[in-house]
This record gives C-alpha cells, sequence and structure tokens, in this order.
C-alpha cells in the first residue's frame, strides 16, 4: 500500500509522515526533497509556484511511487498534492499530461486500488498559527492563503481517507493503521 499524505503547507504532513515511518517500519518519501532549488528559491521569495514549476517534480514523486509499488513495498509519501490535476501525475506520470490537452481539464482515469491519499484538512487559523511557529522552513505563512485558494480537495472516488487536523496525532495514525488493515481484510475476503 502506498499512503500519500496531502494538504496544504502547514497541516501537518511530514510530522504525521515521520510518526507513521517510525510506528510501521515504513519507508518515508518527505516530498519537499524532490523539489528542483529553483523551486524552494521561488517559494523562499515568497513567489506562488506555477503548474509548470510542479511538473518535473511532480513527475519525480510518480517515478517514487511506482518504484515501491513495483517492490510490492508499503510506503507513506508527502506531498501537497493540492489540485485533482497535481494527483493524476502523481499517480499516472506523463500519461496524465498526455491524456489532456488543457492543465484545467479533467483526466477519467481512476485511482489504483494499492494507493489512497491521506488528505489532512483544518481551519486556516490553526494551520497558519502553525506555520507562524515553525522555523528554518522554506514556504512563507503568508502564502498559505494561496494554496487554499488552490485546494481541490480529493473525492471519495480517489481512494481518500479525510484526517482532521485538529485531532492528537495518535489518534489520526491509529485511523491509518485501522483502514490498512481493513482493507487487508477485504482484499483475503475477496480472494
Amino acid at each position: 500500500m502506498i499512503y500519500i499524505i496531502m494538504g496544504v503547507s502547514g497541516c501537518g504532513k511530514s510530522t504525521l509522515g515521520a510518526f507513521l515511518s517510525e510506528k510501521l517500519g515504513w519507508p518515508l518519501h518527505e516530498g519537499d526533497n524532490f523539489h528542483p532549488q529553483a523551486n524552494i528559491e521561488k517559494m523562499a521569495r515568497g513567489e506562488a509556484l506555477t503548474d509548470q514549476d510542479r511538473m518535473p517534480w511532480l513527475l519525480t514523486l510518480h517515478e517514487v511511487i511506482e518504484r515501491e509499488r513495483c517492490s510490492g513495498s508499503d510506503a507513506f509519501v508527502v506531498c501537497s498534492a493540492l489540485k485533482r490535476f497535481y494527483r493524476q501525475i502523481l499517480l499516472y506520470g506523463s500519461r496524465a499530461l498526455t491524456s489532456s490537452s488543457s492543465l484545467d481539464q479533467e483526466i477519467p482515469l481512476s485511482t489504483p486500488p494499492d494507493i489512497f491519499f491521506l488528505f489532512l484538512y483544518g481551519d486556516y487559523d490553526l494551520i497558519h498559527q502553525r506555520m507562524v511557529a515553525r522555523k528554518g522552513h522554506y514556504m512563507k505563512a503568508d502564502m498559505l492563503r494561496s494554496q487554499f485558494e488552490v485546494l481541490e480537495p480529493p473525492l471519495d472516488e480517489e481512494n481518500v481517507l479525510p484526517l482532521n487536523i485538529a485531532r492528537t496525532l495518535a489518534d489520526m495514525a491509529t485511523e491509518v493503521e485501522n483502514h490498512y488493515i481493513s482493507l487487508g481484510n477485504r482484499q483475503i475476503q475477496g480472494q
């Protein structure tokens, strides 16, 4: 199973990913580590990334996801994945790009059953407070509004498990573990 931990900046994606990775012993791939330097510099200046800025990053993360899937491993990938189109690129790589002549056009591809999005959602004010308090991150708190404006919350058919960030880290991790166990039981029953 591949869980892609998604949501706006500052919602706790990396924190949840590290907690789950340590608890379950699964590899964690932190999306921020795969950004080209030009993207990091742009965000550090307070400039929002364009879809074109994100393409190489999303395609690289698609390769990471595919490598984990092909190895049969369970893994976590942290990526904001704010738009449906971005999530399609994570799932299908360059095939998602050729399926659409426009970046805004929806791609009618379903999510593979071994990939789920963990959508961390919460109140703007709570997330903004968290961003102001964190140190050493290139994503500035004043860019949060643009993240909320771009966000297209995932739909049920995208294999999504919504997680309210007002809950404790341990509660969210338990929900993910129970989800994983229930998926295993469904697969066994389906055989």
